[in-house]
Order: C-alpha cells, then structure tokens, then sequence
C-alpha cells in the first residue's frame, strides 16, 4: 500500500455539489481545506484528514447508503476558520464495496496507511459497525491500542443479525486482540442490559453513564487522551439537538457533544475518530448535519491547543508533584500551558489524570484510575 494506491479506494467530492454559493469567504473554512476534487491533495503538512463513509448496510434502517458526509461538508465548510494553524485536508469518500466486508476492507487500508503518516483522521458518516474498519487498521498495524466509545447503547445484542447492534462483541473477543483498555461513555441505563455491564466490568472495562458524565464531564479528558481511536453515535446526542437521533430524547446536549470532541482533538494518541449513524434522510431543516459540523469546528479547536501544549521532556513548563499514597510513591506533573495532569506509572510511564486523582492521592487515598490502570497492567 501507497498514498498513490489508496485513491482506487476513494471517491472525489464535487465543492459544487456542496456549496450554497460560488464561493466561499476568504474567512471561511471552505476557502482554506485541502479537497479531492481533480487532484488528491498533498496530506504532508495536513493535521485533520477528512473521509466520508455512506456505508449503512450495517445499520437497522432502510437506507443503504446515505449522502450524510456531504451534507455535514456543506455545514462545516461554511463555519469560520479561526484555528490557522490547523490544516484540514478532505479526500473525498471510501467507495462502497460489493459487499459490506468489502467497504470495511476498503477503509481499513486507507486508514491504516493514514496512520503511519501519524495524522489525525476523521470518518464522517456510516452505521456504528464501521468501528471494526477503523479498528481493523490498528490490528492490521499490530498495535495495542485504548478506545473510546460514545453511545447511548452498547452494542453487544448477540440476538441480533446487524452488525451495527452487536460489534462491540467482536471488538472484544477477536484473535488476536489488540484492545488493551475500553471507555464506554455516556450510556442510557433502560437501553443496557444490566448483564453487560458486569461484563464488561470482569474484563476491567470502565462504563460511564450519560448523567455521571454530565455532571462533570471534564472526568473524561483524561479517559478520552489516553485513547488511540474514538467512535461517536449521534445517538448519544439528545433529539432536540440532533433530530436525526431516533432512538432517544435524552443524552448530551450539542455543547457538551463538542466538548468531547474538543478532548479528542487535544490528544495527542487519538489518531482516529469516527462520527456515526447519522442519516441525512432522517435530519430536520439539517440541524443534525450543523451539530455534527460544530463538532469538527471543536476538533480542530482541540488540535490547535494540542499544538500549543509544552513538550513532557520540557521540564520547565510542567508543575511536578512527587508523593507517596498507600505506601506507592509516584510523581504528577501539570503543565503550566493547559493545566493538564499526567500521572507517573510503576513502569516509569504516564498516563492522562487531572487534579481529582491528585488531591486523591495528597490524601493519601489511591485514585481509582491509578488502581484500574494498574489492574490492567
């Protein structure tokens, strides 16, 4: 595999066909992101890699295939570009397969050769189950990997023939594996069997309900930076803010949803995200497609914070703690730039925390994210 040979992968996008004008502003995004049109754009200096998927075979809907990622394109690229230090390349959509495996296979390609360019990618449209393409690359790549989910469901239904509603099982039990951690954010209770839940517990997993989450939902910065790739259903989005969420009326509100996204951009492991199960059809007067649209704007805002944060070798511009806590003695460091809190491991490695798990262990308590990364260990 190539850069040359992922385009017999991919479709070109018409700006046209998406625009509502001839031409953007100069101050507009679509004025300054780098698009498969004719030519497949030089990806070297490109920080966020955009791909569409309209595959939804995979899904419970009568739509097969869905001109979702256009539709988002049309609202995102009217948004204003205040981040110039984040380049955005779009290349166009994966083409569909013969088979749903086929399109799976396709993705997987092109995200793996996305990975080794070390470049943030986005997956802009599919049903849930495009998460095994996605993790598929890692796997290809054999690297161990932390994922991310956010969903009001988990998709662990063994009773049902849809991949979209049982993927998290295969996720889970593949040979060989290479899912090291997985954080389930902002589950609905009366949507989760309650079966699930210790499952996913015995196999030292970490569960987070919708309401816990929104009660503080900087808890999950740490969870979401330590992560390799994010998947996010549009149906943890409550209706009113994405009506094209048909399974429920509850869940994150629009501004809490670009928040999450916002942590995924400042991670500087997350190199792919996924943004599922949105359906054009189902959309009103496309708020879902500017809710999602408003979402990448937080990404790149992530990614520009990223870029202005200290280097770990750097220091003097990190805050260090060094403490003993239950008879362990471990070190935490925050950056003077950001405010963000790393936590040192046994191993001499760190691992994403904030200010809780410090003031935890200044009271000589153990953070349960000290104790649940050392159970993995």
């Amino acid at each position: 595999m190539s850069l040359q040979t992922i385009i017999d992968f991919l479709d070109p996008i018409s700006v046209a066909h998406i625009s509502l004008d001839e031409a953007y502003k100069p101050t507009q995004i679509g004025q300054h992101i780098t698009v498969y049109e004719e030519e497949f754009p030089d990806l070297q200096e490109a920080d966020l890699i955009l791909i569409g998927c309209t595959e939804m075979r995979g899904g419970a809907s009568e739509v097969s295939q869905s001109n979702s990622p256009d539709k988002v394109r049309r609202e995102f690229y009217q948004l204003f570009y205040w981040h110039k230090d984040v380049k955005v390349a779009d290349i166009g959509n994966i083409k569909i397969g013969a088979t749903l495996l086929d399109t799976y296979a396709a993705l997987r390609e092109v995200l793996t050769e996305l990975i080794l360019l070390n470049k943030k990618v986005l997956i802009l449209g599919g049903s849930h189950d495009v998460t095994m393409a996605q993790y598929g690359a890692y796997a290809s790549l054999k690297r161990i990997i932390e994922a991310s989910c956010v969903d009001a469901r988990m998709d662990m239904d063994t009773d049902s023939l849809l991949p979209a509603d049982n993927f998290l099982m295969e996720l889970f039990t593949s040979e060989p594996n290479f899912l090291r951690h997985y954080n389930h954010i902002g589950f609905q209770s009366y949507y989760v069997h309650p079966g699930m839940l210790e499952t996913i517990d015995k196999l030292r997993f970490d569960c987070y309900r919708v309401g816990k989450v929104k009660e503080d939902i900087q808890e999950m910065e740490p969870c979401i930076r330590n992560s390799h790739m994010l998947t996010f259903d549009i149906a943890a989005i409550q209706h009113a803010h994405a009506p094209a969420n048909r399974l429920t009326p509850n869940g994150f509100n629009g501004e809490e949803a670009c928040t999450l996204m916002q942590f995924a951009g400042m991670s500087n492991h997350i190199s792919t995200i996924g943004l599922y199960g949105y359906i054009a059809e189902w959309d009103e007067h496309e708020l879902t497609a500017k809710q999602l649209a408003h979402m990448i704007w937080y990404l790149m805002d992530g990614i520009f914070r990223l870029k202005h944060e200290a280097d770990m070798e750097d220091k003097n511009n990190f805050n260090e703690f060094t403490m003993a806590f239950a008879e362990v003695e471990t070190t935490f460091i925050q950056s003077k730039k950001t405010g963000r809190w790393w936590m040192r491991m046994p191993d001499g490695s760190y691992i994403a925390s904030n200010q809780r798990d410090y003031m935890i262990a200044a009271g000589n308590d153990i953070p349960e994210r000290w104790l649940r990364a050392m159970e993995r260990m």
